[in-house]
């Protein structure tokens, strides 16, 4: 996407009048929402939007509420990892907007496993800006008159999207028939070796410990959007003692995770994970791309056993089919299915998970699709059972107060919501890109901003 064409789009952006259907979101009432449902997923009734601003208790922690800012990336550190201004300016937003759980982007756990030369890493050298970061993000929550959210640090391996300079620098644990060619890597790419995967539970541990020091709540052993733990999953061709058999594929993750949790102490234990990837792998995937839950439900359930007491529920990576974890109202294919039908397929497989571990407090996505219907959605969502926490993505960079005008006005307006344009993402990938979200942050109307554009509002 060129910066002429984003400059284009958010001037057609700001001329809608009619705040609530642009970009492919036909909507005007909540039954027209429901009525498009095609696919075998059914949305959750509508239920009291009161449910989501009751407090959490989950094993060990109490949530405000059950609303959760989820981890998207923002691309603007340091080439050394560390938090910046913008970072600052970002996090200090989401503790003001009144929800009860932020679940902080990707944090590297190793210098090449970065997904882009500007992604978050903790080091001893840096840890301080980490501390000044949650310092700073809490003491917002308090001008704000806010009681201050529980905030995770989500520790990752970018695996085969790592990107830690300018030039990609792919690290995949399998040779896959169809991301290979997506990323145009030859046959004879090599794949991370047994020893490489061995020494990665002491750098989880050591990443864990600086977050913990700096003053993180918990930590996220991530496994999900098809990042080297979440690849390793669906790993059933590779070769050696982390191929094959479940207890293989799981192994290094769970070793993983152990090591995280022996340096967590009293903090949060958490996990983001895929429960099925779509085309694109082969974890929780059954016949004609159909989901099998067998395995990532069973995952789910050692995952508690081994100490995790939240987990977060996704599917899909962003990198090949988006569609699956956010559906969009526009992005840069075709969808190939009704955008509803994937909000209920990731609501339905966070149903599932939360069956399969009650203890456990699972937070459901796909809510930022939904606009201003997704409180309701959500709160019947919660009604039912089918998780404990609802999460609001690319939505919380477009409006970072939701859940404070859910609490005051039991709803969300219309001409705050995000429009799920994707451009956020376009614009943080870029070299000299800045998160946010350009359509509703007037932050990006500043002359800065419009040079990196290419363009004047």
């Amino acid at each position: 996407m060129g910066k002429g064409f984003i400059c284009a789009f958010l001037k057609q952006t700001m001329r809608q009048e009619d705040v609530s259907m642009p970009f492919g979101f036909p909507f005007h009432t909540a039954q027209e929402l429901y009525d498009s449902v095609k696919g075998p997923y059914a949305l959750p009734p509508q239920g009291d939007v009161a449910l989501l601003t009751r407090p959490v208790q989950g094993r060990g922690f109490r949530l405000k509420n059950a609303m959760v800012v989820q981890p998207m990336e923002g691309c603007d550190g340091t080439t050394g990892g560390a938090p910046t201004d913008w970072t600052v300016r970002r996090y200090r937003r989401f503790a003001a907007g009144g929800a009860g759980l932020l679940w902080m982007e990707a944090v590297s756990v190793d210098p090449d496993a970065r997904a882009n030369p500007c992604q978050l890493m903790i080091t001893e050298d840096n840890a301080d800006d980490f501390r000044r970061l949650l310092e700073a993000a809490r003491k917002a929550a308090d001008e704000a008159g806010v009681e201050r959210p529980k905030i995770i640090a989500q520790l990752t391996h970018s695996g085969r999207w790592s990107r830690p300079y300018d030039e990609k620098r792919p690290i995949r644990n399998w040779t896959n028939p169809v991301l290979d060619p997506h990323q145009n890597l030859p046959a004879d790419y090599p794949v991370i070796t047994d020893g490489e995967l061995e020494a990665l539970p002491d750098k989880f541990a050591r990443t864990a410990r600086l977050c913990m020091q700096a003053g993180f709540d918990g930590v996220d052993v991530k496994a999900c959007h098809l990042y080297l733990m979440s690849e390793m999953l669906g790993g059933f061709d590779r070769p050696g003692p982390y191929g094959g058999s479940y207890e293989n594929r799981t192994a290094i993750y769970f070793a993983c995770v152990d090591a995280a949790r022996a340096e967590t102490g009293d903090g949060i234990l958490a996990a983001r994970i895929n429960l099925y990837d779509g085309e694109a792998g082969r974890w929780g995937v059954g016949g004609n791309l159909s989901l099998d839950l067998s395995e990532p439900l069973r995952l789910a359930r050692d995952l508690e056993k081994r100490g995790v007491v939240l987990l977060n529920i996704t599917m899909g990576t962003p990198y090949y089919n988006p569609h699956v974890n956010r559906p969009y109202a526009r992005g840069g294919y075709e969808q190939p299915e009704n955008p509803v039908d994937g909000v209920a397929r990731l609501l339905y497989g966070c149903a599932q998970a939360q069956s399969a571990v009650p203890d456990v407090v699972c937070v459901a996505t796909g809510m930022s699709y939904l606009r201003q219907f997704g409180p309701a959605v959500a709160a019947g969502l919660l009604a039912q059972g089918g998780a404990r926490c609802v999460g609001w993505g690319r939505g919380s960079f477009a409006y970072p107060d939701f859940a404070k005008d859910i609490i005051e006005r039991g709803a969300m307006a219309p001409e705050k919501c995000c429009v799920t344009c994707g451009v956020c993402t376009k614009i943080m990938r870029q070299p000299t890109g800045r998160p946010g979200c350009p359509v509703r942050d007037t932050a990006w109307y500043q002359p800065e901003y419009q040079r990196v554009l290419g363009g004047k509002k």
